[in-house]
This record gives structure tokens, C-alpha cells and sequence, in this order.
């Protein structure tokens, strides 16, 4: 993996985290298989503690598209990447759609075969989250989380979950994939907010 220099322009410096490198291209890194998709089966669910749980069709949700979202993305194991062009429809449209009751606090991303990613709603309603078909004016690479990944950019990027099929609210936390794996709750890049051992005490209850 090619890196650039050292030393980078202040306008760039100042966008990467404490501890990452900025790299060209796009590295891989996922567990597990990747899944097939059959646009004839394939739904995403909104459900938990909303008003109007829902199902959508890859069409359905394609309907929806928001305004694209242009952010950087940073990975837990080190490496950077600037100015991803996103292409999908807002957390917020989603959630809006579903009505979330007052006593939601966390969201668990639900994807194909039981992986979880889990954050604070308050994170999750970020102008910047999204669940995305596309990058940089292109379909995802099944090996990026075609047909759908959510996106969160001011988090470490495995929270940004591949292989997307449900979002689910909730009172209280269940810790996802790599956090029961001693991986942060909330994977702030700018904080280095890497493994759970860094946590406070009141780490579920914070946003």
C-alpha cells in the first residue's frame, strides 16, 4: 500500500487523526464472507422503539436519495482516506420516516450474516450519516459492502457497517461485532477512541 510523504500541507494535516496516514486507494478489510444479493429478496427493516417500524425494497429505498455526502474516512488499523463522495439516503430520512420514540438512545446495525455495528443516536443523527449505495459516482464493490453499508464518518470506520439489512433502536446498548471483540463503543478517530480498555465508566450511557 502506497503511502504518501511524511510531512503533509497544513489543509491536509489538519484532517487527519492523531495516529493515521493518509493512503491512495481504498484498502479492504471485512470478516467473514461476502454476500450475495438478489434485488428480488433482498429489504432493509427499520424497527425498535419507533412508531412505524417499516421494510423497503432496494427500489423503495433508492426512491429516497438525499443529498450526497463528501467525507473522509479513517480506519482503526491506521490509514486515511480524504473526500469520499457518498451516494445513498440520510439516517435522518430514515429515522424521521420510522418517528423514533423518546426513549431510543442506541441504533444497532443489523447486516447479512448476524454482524452488528452499535452507536449512540445522537451520533447516528449527524448531518453526514447515511446508508449508501455509492462512492465517488460508482456502485460500491461488493468488497466495500455492495448493494448497501452505512456510513458514519467521524467515527472509525468499522462502524460504518458493510452489508447493510436492518436498523434497530433501542433504550440500551448491545455491543456490535468488534466491540465485544475489545473494540471501543464509540470509536471517535479524533479522540483515538480504539479499544475498549480506554472507555469511562459511563461509556453506555454517553452519546
Amino acid at each position: 500500500m502506497k503511502l504518501f510523504g511524511p510531512r503533509y500541507p497544513e489543509e491536509i494535516a489538519t484532517r487527519i487523526p492523531p495516529g493515521q496516514r493518509l493512503v491512495k486507494g481504498w484498502p479492504v478489510l471485512h470478516y467473514g464472507p461476502i454476500p450475495t444479493f438478489d434485488e428480488a429478496t433482498w429489504d432493509i427493516e427499520v424497527f425498535g422503539l419507533v412508531e412505524n417500524p417499516y421494510r423497503l425494497s432496494y427500489a423503495e429505498l433508492k426512491s429516497m436519495h438525499t443529498p450526497d455526502v463528501q467525507a473522509d474516512m479513517h480506519c482503526v488499523t491506521g490509514w486515511t482516506t480524504l473526500d469520499n463522495q457518498w451516494e445513498g439516503v440520510s439516517f435522518r430520512t430514515l429515522a424521521e420516516k420510522a418517528g423514533v420514540k423518546p426513549e431510543a438512545k442506541w441504533v444497532i446495525a443489523h447486516c447479512d450474516y448476524g454482524y452488528t455495528s452499535d452507536l449512540s443516536l445522537d451520533a447516528m443523527m449527524d448531518d453526514d450519516v447515511l446508508v449508501a449505495w455509492a462512492n465517488r459516482g460508482q456502485p460500491l464493490e461488493p468488497e466495500h459492502g455492495f448493494p448497501l453499508r452505512l456510513v458514519v464518518p467521524k467515527r472509525y470506520a468499522w462502524k460504518s457497517a458493510k452489508w447493510l439489512r436492518g436498523l434497530e433502536f433501542t433504550a440500551h446498548n448491545t455491543r456490535g461485532f468488534w466491540e465485544v471483540r475489545g473494540y471501543h463503543i464509540h470509536a471517535d478517530p479524533w479522540r483515538e477512541e480504539r479499544y475498549s480498555y480506554q472507555e469511562g465508566p459511563r461509556a453506555e450511557l454517553e452519546p
